[in-house]
């Protein structure tokens, strides 16, 4: 009879269950972190310390783009640092005022979007595009265009409503998009959205996502109308539209970066979060909905 000598050996679903666990010990402690950045910092250093987040997701995507020294990934940061000084600058910042102008942040707001809009389709002709992934210059760009407006719609939502709210719900809602795609995806999914970008992610895993988004906007729409102030008839019609918009962005966001990583054959952006790979990984989906959604709550809160 064979033994194994006293050492336990994890099967499959113990190995889940340990690797959920440390996932939700992480989002815990990243949801309090954030959650006490948002609501307590004033906007100048709430901003310094967004910008630090996205300075390191540059790094993060600088793997991506096929940087392999320390000096190129570094240069590469260098220069998304300083195109967002320029970019900042351009809107209206300055060191002494927390204050963007609406207009010329309303214009790089939409540009986004459109290119988060014009992302689908690059993915949707992978990898029959692929070639043009390989040089560093596209991928390069695309990150500064995915990064910097991000950055600028969320200060930008910091700016609205000081106290953090907006930012938070944003966040909650992407947060509902990526928990009710993976529950789902993992018990119900048998059609892959998109096998040869991400073969993991399912077309039930999406309906989830979208499902739980539409609940959590439904809650806080209902806290807005009676918490802060009654909605009218087309701030409600746009909650309703903009919920849905968010979870799609999401989704595009998440194929984005897995299309990068499959065209540099990485698992994961990084190893920053015990859990949930990098820090990349956690914020692709957070990216892609900022610019629409801080459109939409400049004209709810207008």
């Amino acid at each position: 009879m064979k033994h194994d000598g006293g050492i336990r050996r994890s099967g499959p679903g113990q190995v889940f269950a340990a690797m959920l666990k440390l996932r939700i010990i992480t989002a815990v402690v990243l949801i309090l972190g954030v959650g006490l950045l948002t609501m307590l910092a004033p906007p100048i250093p709430f901003s310094l310390a967004l910008g630090a987040v996205i300075l390191w997701a540059g790094w993060e995507w600088s793997r991506l783009v096929g940087l392999a020294s320390r000096r190129a990934r570094l240069g590469y940061v260098g220069l998304l640092l300083a195109a967002g000084g320029l970019l900042f600058a351009g809107l209206g910042a300055r060191s002494s005022t927390a204050i963007l102008n609406q207009p010329e942040t309303m214009g790089v707001l939409g540009l986004a979007m459109a290119f988060w809009l014009l992302i689908l389709l690059v993915l949707t002709g992978y990898p029959a595009n692929r070639a043009r992934w390989d040089s560093a210059s596209r991928p390069g760009v695309m990150g500064a265009m995915a990064l910097l407006p991000s950055l600028a719609g969320m200060v930008w939502l910091k700016l609205l409503l000081p106290e953090g709210y907006l930012v938070l719900a944003l966040i909650v809602l992407v947060a509902a998009v990526d928990i009710g795609a993976y529950f789902t995806g993992r018990s119900l999914g048998k059609r892959q959205l998109a096998p040869a970008i991400s073969p993991n992610k399912t077309w039930e895993g999406v309906w989830g996502g979208f499902a739980l988004c539409l609940l959590a906007a439904a809650a806080m729409g209902w806290a807005l109308h009676r918490g802060l102030r009654p909605l009218e008839t087309g701030e409600i019609l746009l909650l309703a539209v903009l919920a849905p918009l968010v979870a799609a962005l999401c989704v595009i966001g998440d194929l984005l970066e897995s299309m990068l990583k499959r065209n540099r054959d990485a698992k994961d952006s990084g190893s920053l979060l015990p859990g949930h790979g990098g820090l990349l990984d956690r914020i692709d989906g957070l990216l892609a909905a900022t610019p629409a959604f801080a459109l939409g709550m400049t004209w709810l809160f207008r």
